[in-house]
């Protein structure tokens, strides 16, 4: 059979460093051979760079352009680069096909990092403001008048991100750690793993071919590291995913420990998927699991920091578990992963089989062999790192070696419970894991294995039969989500959304007056100065508002009649709008009270600015509160103070929030809110 990867050409991998591509030096190197069928398919040479230069380079020349870069600039800059690397993803998957892959696991490595991209951008958009800091969390006040605020704000380090990538995601592994830091407006420098480089190098060629990331913002070393860490301070950061045995090493540098240099793990974890006693054999959600397990065991090889290692069942299911795996796993079709009809192809290379089988040889002292034997289609698997799915069966479920060898591979062992407090028992001896799962149909069941499951793991995945179709997955990080863990699986995180982006972020306590926090944070905040001068600020264009814009509104006295009518109109007949003595008798009113939404309402009626103008729509409130209660007679004034600008690029448009106090007659705040609006810009292209 002739298989796609037989064509790709053999050449000597080159770096991307100092705005150029590198080629090395010295002649010779390591090989990198096609796993499916040991032909050589790279040469990995020594290239004699200066990383103390690559450093400076990004440093110099990315980081100051990065920083004056918006999060919504970057933002989108990372969208075009994902639907850049999306219209070009077919160059990429004959070259993935050499590192053992099927079509559906280089579908997690290829399109999942760009999709990780495309996420970060969107969430961007929502999650992060239209400037260069980020307020994280609400401003304290620190003077009881106001005249004093504290808040903690996010800014861009100004260091460089180091990534040391694993060989089983070259793709997916350098995009998800490279899109929050680049939000952050932090340069990257990626150094792949060896056996898989080939394949980063191919997504960084596309990457430099399509001209949108500033120069230095993204470099990637094709080889050693060198003395790349002796040159890193307190700026920058250093994120390593890998064995958990390198992670302590790299840990323990000099440099990193005596810069303080901020240092993520995430590393090999024995997770484990666990069969809750309500999800009985022959029920779907049995069914599910079993599917999940030899999902999990069999997608890119095994080869996943999140597979599952350890399948913890209750005694009574045991047999029927044991019986539902095997003949399940009789089912994968082991071969090339070009052809369709391959469910799982090769280990990522023949030394990497080779630690597989010996961590398999550590496990048969403890457990017995359920499978792990198969036909191998249309490949010679001697010469491809070709390995059977491997089942076993622990004899002795306490045993050491069950939770602590990590055969990186197609294997996993079954692991017998008596309780649930004996499977969360028999998790923890994992020393610390990525994800555990938990398939069962009891909510109650389910309530308490995770809460205990969670101080062993960075994420835990409960599926009932409510959830078989549309779970996410055992061994799938998502971009808005943690994935990391404690113990051996790290103590770090990745991804989690804007968890991550604050990772690359300084975050610094400010304590400033209204008028300095407000120029800080490009945020208007309570008791700063307001520009009254220009008329009603409703009638500006995008462009023209500035943050600060205001108006005082006429007042309007509430009467009883404006209640009842509201209520009539509602069908709000709550007692306090309706009944004076029962609204006495509560603890909270003096008597009939008018409706919170008929005090927004009558707010709106007082700042809006009827005609067609730049205002385009409300489209919400945000931090709505009713802070006092209006009852009738009382008169009602609106503050309105352009507080965030937003522009939609070529929407139009931009997004504006106005501060908005709605105050009585003795300047007591009856309401405080938010207004959300969109604001036509006079350029309609813009």
């Amino acid at each position: 059979m002739t298989s796609s990867t037989q064509v790709l050409e053999h050449h000597v991998l080159e770096s991307y460093v100092l705005g150029g591509w590198h080629r090395p030096t010295s002649a010779g190197g390591r090989v990198l051979t096609n796993a499916v069928n040991g032909d050589p398919v790279a040469t990995l040479a020594d290239h004699g760079i200066d990383m103390g230069a690559v450093r400076r380079y990004a440093i110099d020349t990315a980081g100051p352009e990065l920083r004056a870069m918006t999060f919504h600039q970057r933002a989108t800059i990372l969208r075009s680069l994902g639907k850049y690397l999306m219209e070009r993803k077919g160059e990429l998957y004959p070259v993935s096909t050499a590192t053992g892959a099927t079509r559906s696991d280089s579908w997690f490595d290829i399109d999942g990092g760009i999709g990780v991209l495309l996420s970060y951008a969107s969430k961007a958009r929502r999650e992060l403001p239209n400037s260069t800091v980020l307020i994280d969390g609400e401003i304290e006040p620190l003077a009881r008048d106001g005249s004093f605020l504290g808040a903690h704000v996010g800014t861009s380090r100004t260091g460089v991100a180091v990534q040391i990538n694993a060989f089983n995601f070259p793709c997916w592994g350098m995009l998800e750690k490279f899109a929050p830091a680049f939000l952050a407006g932090v340069p990257t420098i990626a150094k792949p793993a060896s056996p898989t480089a080939y394949l980063t190098e191919a997504v960084m060629r596309l990457i430099a071919e399509s001209e949108l990331l500033p120069d230095g913002s993204l470099q990637v070393i094709c080889g050693g590291t060198g003395d790349l860490l002796d040159h890193l301070d307190g700026q920058d950061s250093v994120a390593f995913t890998g064995s958990a045995a390198t992670a302590a090493v790299l840990r323990a540098h000099p440099t990193i420990v005596d810069e303080a240099v901020r240092f993520t793990a995430e590393a090999d974890s024995l997770n484990c998927a666990i069969l809750g006693a309500a999800a009985r054999p022959g029920s779907a959600t049995f069914a599910g699991f079993v599917s999940e397990v030899v999902n999990e065991m069999t997608t890119k090889a095994g080869q996943k920091c999140t597979a599952i290692r350890r399948i913890l069942v209750p005694d009574q299911h045991r047999e029927a578990t044991l019986e539902a795996l095997e003949a399940a796993l009789g089912d994968i079709v082991v071969g090339d992963p070009a052809d369709k009809d391959t469910t799982m192809g090769a280990l990522a290379g023949l030394d990497q089989r080779a630690e597989v089988r010996n961590a398999v040889e550590r496990l048969k002292n403890v457990a017995t062999v359920i499978t792990d034997r198969c036909d191998f289609v249309g490949v010679d698997p001697e010469r491809g790192a070709f390995m059977a799915p491997t089942l076993l069966h622990a004899v002795d479920k306490r045993a050491e070696a069950i939770h602590q060898v990590e055969a990186f591979g197609p294997v996993s062992t079954v692991i017998a419970y008596d309780s649930a407090e004996e499977a969360v028992e028999l998790a923890a001896l994992g020393r610390g894991s990525l994800v555990a799962s938990v398939f069962t149909d009891d909510p109650a069941e389910a309530a308490a294995l995770t809460v205990a499951l969670g101080s062993h793991h960075g994420r835990v995945q409960v599926v009932d039969e409510t959830s078989l179709e549309s779970h996410t997955g055992h061994g799938a990080p998502l971009p808005n989500l943690v994935h990391g863990g404690p113990g051996r699986a790290g103590g770090g995180e990745e991804l989690g959304g804007m968890r991550a982006v604050k990772h690359h972020l300084q975050i610094s306590a400010v304590q400033a007056s209204p008028a300095a926090m407000t120029a800080i944070t490009g945020e208007y905040q309570a008791g700063a100065p307001r520009n009254e001068t220009k008329g009603h600020p409703f009638r500006l264009h995008f462009e023209d508002l500035e943050i600060g814009d205001a108006i005082v509104t006429d007042g309007r006295t509430v009467t009883l009649d404006d209640i009842e009518r509201f209520a009539d109109l509602t069908g709000d007949t709550f007692y306090a709008h309706m009944d004076d003595e029962a609204a006495k008798a509560s603890p909270i009113f003096e008597g009939r009270v008018a409706h919170g939404y008929f005090v927004l309402s009558a707010a709106a009626g007082l700042f809006v600015d009827p005609d067609p103008g730049p205002v385009l729509a409300n489209y919400g409130l945000d931090k709505l509160r009713f802070a006092k209660p209006t009852y009738p007679g009382d008169t009602l004034t609106v503050t309105l103070t352009c507080k965030r600008k937003t522009l939609r690029p070529g929407a139009g448009y931009g997004e504006v929030a106005w501060d908005t106090q709605v105050v009585n007659q003795h300047g007591e705040v009856a309401a405080a809110y938010d207004v959300l609006t969109m604001v036509a810009t006079r350029d309609q292209s813009t």
